[in-house]
């Protein structure tokens, strides 16, 4: 942003501070302590408004909680409290409101029933006090969003508040997606500048469509829009943060950093009015703060401008907020993982490493007759490289006992390195990893990747046993290329390059190959973007001419026949925009071809 004299900051420009912070669903008390610290930042620095994320009090989503009774009860005292703090800097805070108790039947104003009489809502407070409250009018029912199951959209118009001497207006995340919608309202009342506040997900890609549409309904309104998102992961999804301010102009005037929390204060430029036009001789504006007399010493702020990342680096960014989050925030602080010298492991366990620091990560070795010497020293090497430390524990053992077992039970010889002798050693590493984390009070991080929860190639209560799948929105060949970014971050082989470049295998009978039960890669993944995230059909996929049609056909078939499992494996962080679960919603029980 352009600077000027301190008199013209004074008359043109408001500061504003964006508190982009990290809150932990249903932690109100924790989340209005962080609301709390950001506001007392933003105070400080002299900030005239300080403005936080979407549903701050509460985190979100927060889903079925607000049909739970007392907890929208909560969310407005923990506001209350907030408010109470606050002083002459005005406070933009998100919070689930109600007027009645959540958990029961309710009718709309169109006789809809509905399970809650919860809204999405954003209170401006200051001085003590709650100075007015807006309800989200547009809730979003898409992608991952379920907001009209769990909220009622506002009816009333978004309201005008004078905070500094300036008109401002102020949103709720969707609405500023509607073209000529409320953003556009505000400006015609007269707002010289709108608030968004945010609970946008990332996915690769997203920082760029947020400002383009933000981009789009400044030029509809002509008045500058402040979106301030949150950061953080929260169960699959991940909150990149990236708020931004695009400026009258159209251009973007700040920019904050993304994956991390950060309070930024800054001048926010203003169109000019005429005295006549000033705040306090409309209607309709509730006045907030006014305008504080001007400040000689008070110098211009300049905006951050944080720049645009590659989408590796928003990957690796992701998932290891995303896995830091999950971990900690369920009350953890330590993790295994099975290591098996293959490159879905090896790049959990980098990713884990990077977010919970080496002395929290335990790799975990299961070799059995079948591994080769080179799945031990891969994973040792790996171990030695990240600096965490690697239990070996042997399945042999086990296998043998339980082999016969089953086979006195059956009464007969089990097939060596058949499918029920393939699957009972995925299902003794994934109870051997239980058993340990049980013991020593760590979670398991699983290591599929998306391609083979695509097509099922994995052993439910196996290799699908944790609480989280770090790397479940990957393609596998999506998988060699972040090791490989990851490695070049490094300056070397942190993973080792023997990884890379072996034939994939799950080493579960003799001399087996991935591309013996699967096309290779290059051609499967391919097809399943197709299928899975385009939407593609068979008929449409074969005409690409990836593969045969009997392949394709195969292919898609395996997709279909795997939901079952899907079902019953952990989250995963979601990078893409038709992750598992959330965004691909598909019965299990399906007929359709």
């Amino acid at each position: 942003m352009a600077v000027g004299t301190a008199e013209e900051a004074g008359a043109n420009r408001l500061r504003v501070a964006i508190c982009q912070i990290n809150p932990t669903v249903g932690d109100l008390d924790r989340n209005a302590d962080l609301v709390a610290g950001a506001l007392a930042e933003a105070e400080a620095a002299g900030a005239d408004v300080a403005v936080l994320p979407e549903l701050a009090i509460t985190g979100y989503p927060p889903e079925d909680l607000v049909l739970r009774p007392g907890f929208v009860a909560a969310s407005r005292a923990a506001l209350e409290r907030v408010a109470a703090a606050t002083g002459p800097c005005a406070a933009v805070v998100g919070f689930v409101d109600g007027e009645g108790e959540s958990g029961r039947s309710v009718p709309d104003m169109a006789g809809v029933e509905s399970f809650s009489d919860a809204y999405n809502a954003v209170a401006v407070c200051a001085n003590g006090e709650v100075c007015g409250v807006y309800r989200k009018r547009h809730l979003p029912n898409y992608d991952v969003f379920d907001e009209m199951r769990h909220f009622r959209p506002g009816l009333d118009a978004p309201p005008l508040f004078e905070i500094g001497g300036a008109v401002v207006g102020v949103t709720v995340c969707e609405d500023a997606w509607v073209p000529d919608g409320p953003v556009s309202d505000l400006a015609r009342a007269g707002a010289q500048l709108v608030v968004n506040v945010n609970g946008s997900p990332f996915r690769v890609g997203k920082q760029a469509a947020r400002e383009q549409v933000i981009g789009r309904r400044v030029a509809e309104s002509g008045v500058a829009v402040v979106c301030v998102n949150l950061v953080g992961g929260q169960d699959e999804l991940v909150f990149d943060g990236g708020s931004f301010v695009i400026g009258a102009d159209g251009a973007v005037a700040a920019r904050c950093v993304s994956f991390s929390e950060t309070v930024d204060v800054f001048d926010v430029e203003l169109p000019a009015r005429e005295p006549a036009a000033a705040p306090w001789h409309r209607t309709g504006i509730t006045r907030v703060t006014p305008a504080a007399p001007p400040d000689p010493g008070r110098r211009p702020m300049a905006a951050p401008l944080a720049a645009p990342t590659d989408r590796h680096a928003q990957r690796w960014a992701a998932l290891t907020l995303a896995t830091r989050d999950y971990v900690h925030k369920s009350g953890f602080s330590d993790v295994c993982v099975g290591l098996s010298g293959g490159v879905d492991s090896s790049l959990t366990a980098a990713v884990a490493t990077d977010a919970l620091g080496a002395e929290h990560v335990h790799g975990v070795l299961m070799p059995s007759r079948h591994s080769s010497d080179h799945s031990v020293t891969d994973a040792e090497k790996l171990a030695a490289n990240l600096g965490i430390d690697a239990l070996i524990v042997g399945i042999e053992p086990g296998h043998a006992a339980l082999s016969g077992m089953i086979e006195a039970g059956l009464g007969g010889g089990l097939d060596t390195g058949g499918i029920t002798d393939q699957n009972l050693q995925s299902r003794i590493r994934g109870v051997t990893l239980m058993a340990l984390a049980n013991e020593r009070g760590w979670l398991v991080l699983t290591t599929g990747n998306k391609s083979e929860l695509a097509v099922g190639y994995s052993t439910l209560y196996g290799d699908t046993a944790g609480a989280f799948a770090v790397v479940s929105d990957l393609w596998k060949l999506d998988v060699y290329e972040l090791c490989r970014w990851r490695n070049g971050q490094a300056g070397g082989e942190l993973i080792p390059a023997t990884v890379l470049s072996k034939a994939p295998s799950a080493e579960l009978a003799p001399g087996q190959r991935d591309d013996q039960s699967l096309p290779p890669y290059e051609v499967l993944d391919p097809i399943l973007r197709l299928y899975v995230e385009d939407l593609r059909t068979v008929a449409e996929i074969q005409e690409a001419r990836i593969a045969s049609p009997d392949v394709v056909e195969r292919v898609c078939r395996l997709v279909d026949l795997a939901e079952y499992k899907r079902r019953q494996t952990p989250i995963g962080p979601r990078l893409t925009g038709r992750a598992f679960g959330r965004d691909r919603r598909m019965p299990i029980v399906n007929r359709h071809r």
